[in-house]
């Protein structure tokens, strides 16, 4: 078992980001950001993690996370993401999007720049400009994607006043969550159990390609593409299940892996490692997914601590005729050869699990509980 140490903060937390560390860079991560929501007054918070090691008073562990800074935040935190070293973006239950400022010379955060309205309703039934949450967005500088219960997607740049790029009536229903495919691509998830690719570089409102669960119109909360196979993307909805896609072939997931007890909030490919991936759950779990070619033979498929787990998989397409080391680890349709290795991060369950990220050696993942719990040996 990872030692995993918990910090408790007074508020729920929504989103937890790791800093990036710079490109070339051997540190390790050692700043993340956190989104509170459901407070009565919400924040976006800069923290650093200390030495660990401390017995608290009652004989547990507490980690040393440092509060940097931080700034209110108007709504509750739906998402966040770094811009880069320096520059945090925060979308809003309230419609706004943030970019906010780290000044590393006296701690503080600040507004460098603002959507106010950058997602809300419209037409007979809502006010003349009713706002609406913004669900998610993604960065890749210098262009900020953001999505919303309104189904509108937006794409801004940095020091730009405007959208670049409006898709209006995107989706009649709830976008929840949006990754870049490649740099003019995006792929969205929406309340209605599709995923849609669009192409920046097309005119027109029309994604360009649709794929969706046959039958099922069970919402995805979240996705993440496979960081060295773009065409590789994992994503996680209201029924715990964790769905593997290929892109370039047919409109349904390559295999569904039962999983959590209620919704998955986060699904995310390790960014070096990606054989490793890390779920977290409604039920308070957080899942370390191990598919890498070296796990032991197990006695079962899943061995999770003595929890036993089922695991459903169906071969959408043959691929013998893909040469066998192009493919990933996630792609492969055989049960038997999945060897997936499931270990539960947190020592005992806890309220909903919202928000993780990984970098390097290091997970954090913020609580209802109000607790954020970080790692700094994933792989020990």
């Amino acid at each position: 078992m990872e030692d995993i140490y918990a910090k408790f903060v007074s508020q729920k937390i929504s989103k937890t980001r790791w800093r990036p560390v710079p490109p070339g860079s051997l540190q390790t991560a050692d700043t993340f950001a956190a989104g509170s929501w459901d407070n009565e007054e919400n924040y976006v918070s800069l923290w650093s993690i200390g030495d660990f090691g401390n017995l608290d008073s009652d004989g547990g562990f507490e980690g040393d996370h440092q509060l940097l800074c931080d700034i209110r935040h108007h709504g509750d935190v739906m998402d966040l993401q770094f811009f880069d070293q320096e520059r945090i973006v925060a979308a809003s239950s309230t419609g706004c999007v943030t970019v906010f400022l780290h000044h590393p010379n006296n701690q503080t955060l600040s507004v460098s720049q603002q959507w106010t309205a950058a997602h809300y309703h419209t037409g007979p039934g809502s006010p003349s400009c009713g706002s609406a949450p913004c669900t998610g967005i993604v960065c890749s500088n210098p262009e900020i994607v953001t999505v919303g219960e309104d189904g509108r997607i937006n794409l801004f740049r940095v020091d730009h006043k405007e959208a670049v790029r409006t898709i209006d009536n995107a989706d009649s229903s709830t976008l929840h969550a949006v990754t870049f495919l490649r740099t003019p691509e995006i792929l969205t998830v929406n309340s209605i159990g599709q995923l849609k690719i669009w192409d920046f570089r097309k005119q027109g409102n029309e994604p360009s390609q649709i794929l969706s669960l046959t039958g099922d119109r069970v919402p995805l909360h979240c996705v993440d593409r496979h960081p060295n196979q773009q065409h590789v993307v994992a994503t996680g909805g209201q029924d715990g299940m964790l769905s593997i896609w290929d892109v370039r072939q047919g409109t349904m997931p390559v295999s569904l892996l039962k999983a959590h007890e209620a919704e998955m909030w986060e699904v995310h490919f390790h960014p070096s490692n990606p054989d490793h991936l890390f779920t977290c759950s409604e039920d308070g779990s957080l899942w370390h997914w191990d598919a890498s070619t070296d796990v032991p033979e197990k006695s079962s498929l899943f061995n999770q601590g003595g929890r036993n787990s089922t695991f459903l998989s169906h071969s959408i397409s043959s691929q013998t005729n893909v040469h066998q080391s192009l493919i990933s680890s996630w792609l492969s349709t055989d049960p038997a050869k999945d060897r997936i290795e499931i270990t539960s991060l947190l020592p005992s369950r806890t309220l909903s699990v919202n928000s993780l990220d990984i970098l390097g050696p290091c997970l954090v993942c913020g609580t209802d509980s109000e607790a954020i719990y970080v790692t700094r040996q994933l792989f020990s």
